[in-house]
């Protein structure tokens, strides 16, 4: 049978990972060979606790990775890519809002080919200021990441194993998982799931983080504030340019007015500070991309590991 992982950053579920992760295997035990890979982003209830009975109940099944600290969802999900073998890897939650028995359908849809398959989901059940972050969100990434215009960027999606051996290469510890993807591939599919509502308490992605969020993608996998500046400092250098030559006309002609001390200073500085933020747009786009390529942070840092006896395949970070 073949061997698929399951990926889920977990924070805060003890009250949910268990029955979750329960129903996974009865779901998916009759037709898959399970890879159960549990990454604790460094939860504040008895999570760990769980995670470690889990282990236990199910030993050739579940891994348990835990992480220093909190490094958010994207880095925990590249955690547990790092420690998954499976052949398909398929990324949820934790709280049942990506229900166990719409799995089969991404895998089925996976194996047509495609190196990565989204969920589309015709109604979401989460609060509106969280539909409105994933709206600007998709927004953000259809212009810096050149997202395709109908694709929405789900955290349930599965992904085949050639796409998963690239993306854990990368080392950056800004890490937003879509930008990683679609640098990789354009090979995608979608498939329309159900999506709950939450079993237990509320969602970890406040309207901070959404923010952090978008300014990682802005920041980490896109020059465009750069060039925004460098297109600034252009468009002041062609308006001072135009303005100091307007100015040397009217001195040189005597049928004009004689531009004034102050038409002479704005001309003189609007020009000279366009070079200044054009000149600062193209040095800074040469180490945007030094910075883009040299970040040395950590990505995660692992504080427990527990693995599974699933074969000498996995992958161990």
């Amino acid at each position: 049978m073949t061997l698929i992982s399951i990926v889920i950053p977990v924070y805060n579920a003890e009250k949910t990972i268990a029955a979750l992760c329960r129903a996974l295997v009865c779901e998916l035990s009759k037709n898959y060979r399970l890879d159960i890979v549990l990454v604790n982003d460094s939860s504040r209830d008895d999570t760990a606790s769980v995670c470690r009975g889990l282990c236990e109940e199910f030993p050739l099944t579940v891994t348990y990775i835990s992480l220093s600290r909190n490094f958010g969802e994207h880095n925990a999900v590249m955690a547990g890519l790092n420690h998954s073998c499976g052949e398909y890897v398929v990324v949820m939650d934790d709280d049942f809002q990506n229900p166990p028995e719409e799995v089969p359908k991404l895998l089925a849809e996976i194996e047509k080919g495609y190196d990565v398959v989204y969920c589309q989901y015709s109604k979401k059940s989460d609060s509106w200021y969280r539909n409105l972050g994933s709206y600007l969100n998709g927004t953000l990434a259809r212009v810096t990441l050149d997202k395709p215009a109908n694709l929405y960027l789900s955290s349930f999606k599965a992904m085949n194993r050639f796409l998963v051996d690239h993306l854990v290469v990368h080392r950056s510890p800004n890490v937003y998982l879509d930008a990683l993807i679609l640098r990789t591939t354009r090979n995608i599919g979608t498939v329309e799931v159900r999506h709950d509502l939450r079993r237990e308490g509320r969602s970890g992605y406040t309207m901070k983080k959404l923010v952090d969020l978008w300014g990682n993608v802005f920041v980490s996998y896109s020059l465009i504030p750069l060039r925004l500046v460098a297109a600034a400092g252009a468009l002041l250098t062609c308006l001072g340019l135009y303005s100091v030559c307007d100015m040397l006309v009217r001195g040189w002609l005597p049928m004009l007015n004689d531009p004034s001390d102050l038409e002479e200073m704005s001309s003189i500085t609007m020009f000279f500070r366009g070079v200044q933020l054009l000149a600062t747009g193209v040095v800074g786009e040469y180490v945007g991309r030094i910075y883009l390529k040299l970040n040395q942070e950590p990505q995660f840092i692992v504080r427990e590991k527990l693995l599974a006896k699933v074969g000498e395949e996995r992958h161990d970070a």
